[in-house]
């Protein structure tokens, strides 16, 4: 019965070598598919590194910009 459904719905009887054929066709996309979610976790890795550098970098921008203020308050001071 199922299988007439298959065939008069258009959908083809698989054959044996078929299913060897969908077998690699998803082990080949299965490894793809791990290479990506290595790639993704480098990319990911990377990501936080960098968003360390830019908070640290940041944080170093505050204290300049704080000692030049402070510079500029005791240059006006002075005046």
């Amino acid at each position: 019965m199922i299988s007439e459904q298959a065939t008069a719905w258009g959908e083809p009887e698989q054959q044996p070598g078929d299913i060897v054929k969908d077998a690699i066709r998803k082990e080949k996309i299965l490894k793809e598919i791990a290479a990506a979610q290595g790639d993704l976790q480098a990319l990911v890795a990377r990501v936080h590194s960098v968003q360390s550098d830019v908070d640290k970098l940041s944080s170093e921008n505050s204290t300049l910009q704080m000692y030049i203020d402070n510079l500029t308050m005791q240059m006006a001071k002075r005046k």
